[in-house]
């Protein structure tokens, strides 16, 4: 294996300065305080890589991976990184095989798991294996996206948006520009399977373009994944920590036009030795989107306004249905509500992540000196100084406007989700919406649509409902307070729990089949509540919207000039943000202290077996029956999962893992709690991305699913159609298996 070769502006204002120096000196002894003991943040330097590691493939790092890890990092290895990793919704994967074969992360595959099941079948819970190629699963809707090529065309795009006399006629000729592209792009490429895709992606926030482009395949088939609770063991008590204990691991074949599994040149080898400390890795996947280029204003406004709204919407809505989830149990399974309170447990871990970061001042610091030597090399140069020289004030700017309508903005953070919202205000806000393409005399199948989408608003339980509404409520009053028309509307002067009683049991929006009726006698009564209440948030948040909105596309042409002005002064020394488009990124394998102790590298079976018996049957530390008792041969000290300071984010959820020899060692699929900083910045000594080692995968394949069809094909390469072929060619001299 290879190893590694081993002062800030002020704050806007001083009452901030103020308010953080007795913050300090109140502080608890926390890891941060511990931290911050000492820390002159006068003293604190931005990092080389504070930005990240997120290399795209056009501006590969070859340089610096060959003169870092020690090995020919050239164009032809970043070529066989690239055509080897796949794009799938909504995640990463990696061939492992000439023949199509695909390995992703469980909880990426675990849609596709859920559609190919047939009747009377529960394959997220059981698992499944296709024992003959002809067993693969054809999954419907589904493809795999493969990049066969990456080209900057910066350029084309400046001399067609430069000129433009207005921001429409920027966006005007910056889609036609796109337009010519894609159609030059396209007819240079043709493939025999699949059809060529070609996507151009705003990097440095649309201070550069890239165009890439994909071979999409979409005859693509299940071929095993592990049980729900093994690839989701720990469930979310362990989301974003470590150390895990999942096997989160699926297979998928891609097929080609004749119907027969895919040939493919370019595919990762299975590592049989897998990684130790030290180690170097490449993580191969499509992250993002972060905001490490944002400035110290825009992070402000994140910190102040922004995560805090989202954290606080998030927490409401999670609590109350925990609540009600804990007395319904079987009938909010009936509901899903298990995977819906699981989104929200992620996403509210997630921004918990960000606003502790947001307030770290040692990270804020970081972040402003950075900003100001950006801003210093823009000074030091006049043409950039003339050019440029204003942007970052020129945002500090739009910060504070937008922060102006922060109670707006906070009070309608989610609104109308048709998952979480209540049921009551969508239909209330659709039959606004719907009376008044009426009235307008709008064409008739808008006014049809606008109906359908009323009388599809469906019922939640009735106590889930009232304490839906109740939070959507409170966020009005909170927000917006006692005067604000809305709340009027919202309360007249009764209390949230009053209001809710009253309003419930009078409007005839109340229910889906209550506003059935409603509309089928032509009887929606103007001062019914939920109308009123309707007519009052359309009013209000229309005006918020339009100013809102203006501000926000000021800020993106702000973002896109500084973007330019970045690359201008670090060209690609410094990646661009993450934007789900294709990432390559470099790591160690290393541990990290966490919580007094020190996180181990990567953990085994044993821990696995541990946390069930520590924590019983009832408890997300369960084990599918097969897996009880242990089964004979598996090898309990196997490695399970492991860490390194490689630089992943949300996206990078099934992303290969590789060696300099492009052997694959792992699959991405966490990040520990730490790494949630990774939204603003990278911090190689804190966060770790968490992935699942491929020797626990071949062992699980091999002992306890018996699966050799398709060990034997990631370790020789060669296609078995059944598995009495795979275990014919792995027979010993006596007519056993051989040993592993």
């Amino acid at each position: 294996m290879i190893r590694q070769n081993n002062r800030p502006p002020a704050f806007r204002t001083w009452p901030v300065r103020l308010l953080l120096t007795v913050f300090l000196l109140l502080l608890p002894a926390t890891p941060l305080s511990s931290q911050l003991r000492g820390v002159d943040l006068d003293t604190v330097r931005a990092g080389r890589f504070d930005m990240g590691k997120m290399w795209t493939f056009e501006y590969a790092p070859m340089e610096y991976f060959t003169e870092t890890y020690g090995f020919q990092a050239d164009r032809a290895w970043f070529d066989g990184a690239r055509l080897g990793a796949l794009r799938i919704p909504g995640c990463s994967a990696a061939f492992v095989s000439p023949h199509g074969l695909v390995v992703t992360n469980h909880h990426c595959a675990r849609g596709a798991v859920a559609r190919v099941s047939g009747e009377g079948e529960n394959l997220l819970d059981h698992g499944f294996y296709a024992s003959d190629l002809e067993e693969e699963r054809s999954i419907p809707d589904y493809y795999v996206d493969q990049l066969v090529a990456a080209e900057d065309v910066s350029d084309e795009v400046f001399a067609a948006t430069d000129t433009a006399a207005s921001e429409e006629a920027r966006r005007r000729v910056r889609q036609e520009a796109f337009r010519r592209i894609r159609e030059r792009i396209r007819s240079r490429h043709q493939v025999e399977d699949g059809e060529v895709r070609v996507e151009i992606t705003a990097l440095y926030n649309g201070g550069r373009y890239s165009a890439y482009t994909y071979r999409r395949l979409r005859d693509v088939r299940l071929v095993a994944a592990a049980e729900l609770q093994l690839g989701f063991f720990g469930g979310d008590p362990d989301n974003f920590t470590y150390p895990r204990y999942a096997l989160d691991f699926a297979f998928l074949r891609v097929y080609g036009n004749d119907g027969e599994p895919l040939e493919t040149e370019h595919f990762f080898t299975w590592s049989e030795e897998g990684v130790e400390e030290g180690d170097v890795i490449f993580v191969i996947g499509n992250p993002g989107p972060t905001n490490r280029l944002n400035t110290v204003a825009q992070l402000e406004f994140q910190r102040d306004v922004s995560v805090p709204a989202q954290k606080a919407f998030l927490s409401s809505r999670l609590d109350a249905m925990r609540a009600w989830y804990a007395e319904n149990r079987e009938r909010g399974e009936e509901l899903g509500l298990r995977n819906r309170m699981f989104g929200l447990s992620n996403s509210l871990k997630a921004y918990t992540g960000r606003l502790d970061a947001l307030t770290d001042p040692v990270i804020m610091a970081r972040k402003a000196h950075g900003e100001e030597v950006f801003q210093d090399s823009l000074s030091q140069d006049p043409a950039l100084r003339e050019r440029f020289g204003n942007l970052i004030s020129d945002m500090a700017a739009i910060q504070d406007e937008k922060e102006e309508l922060g109670p707006e903005s906070s009070a309608y953070v989610g609104l109308g989700s048709p998952t979480i919202e209540s049921g009551f205000l969508l239909r209330s806000l659709s039959a606004a919406m719907y009376l008044n393409a009426r009235r307008m005399d709008l064409p008739a199948d808008t006014v049809a649509a606008m109906e359908e989408r009323l009388l599809a608003v469906e019922n939640h339980p009735r106590e889930l409902e009232e304490a839906l509404l109740a939070e959507r409520l409170r966020d009005f009053q909170r927000y917006l307070g006692p005067d604000h028309p809305v709340t009027e509307a919202a309360l007249a002067g009764r209390s949230v729990e009053g209001a809710v009683s009253q309003i419930l049991r009078v409007s005839v929006l109340s229910s889906q089949e209550e506003a059935r009726d409603a509309l089928a006698d032509d009887v929606l009564p103007g001062d019914d509540p939920g109308l009123l209440l309707a007519e009052a948030i359309l009013s209000s948040y229309g005006s918020f919207q339009n100013r809102y909105s203006s501000l926000l596309r000021q800020e993106e042409e702000l973002a896109a000039r500084l973007g330019r002005a970045r690359f201008q002064v670090y060209g690609t020394d410094v990646p661009p943000d993450a934007s789900r488009s294709p990432r390559i990124t470099d790591g160690v394998v290393r541990p990290y202290e966490y919580n007094g102790t020190k996180a181990p590298v990567y953990t085994t079976f044993f821990g696995l077996y541990d946390h069930y018996f520590s924590y019983g049957e009832a408890s997300d530390w369960n084990l599918p029956d097969r897996w009880l008792p242990p089964p004979e041969g598996l090898n309990l000290t196997t490695p399970l999962n492991f860490i390194s300071t490689a630089d992943t984010y949300g996206g990078n959820s099934g992303s290969p893992a590789v060696t300099p020899r492009l052997s694959i060692v792992g699959l991405n699929f966490d990040r520990n709690i730490e790494g949630l900083s990774r939204d603003f910045i990278y911090l190689p000594d804190r966060g770790r991305n968490i992935m699942v080692d491929v020797r626990a995968i071949r062992e699980a394949m091999d002992v306890v699913y018996d699966a050799d069809r398709i060990v034997q094909e990631f370790l020789t390469h060669e296609l078995f159609r059944s598995e009495s072929e795979a275990d014919a060619a792995v027979e010993g001299p006596t007519g056993g298996k051989e040993s592993r």
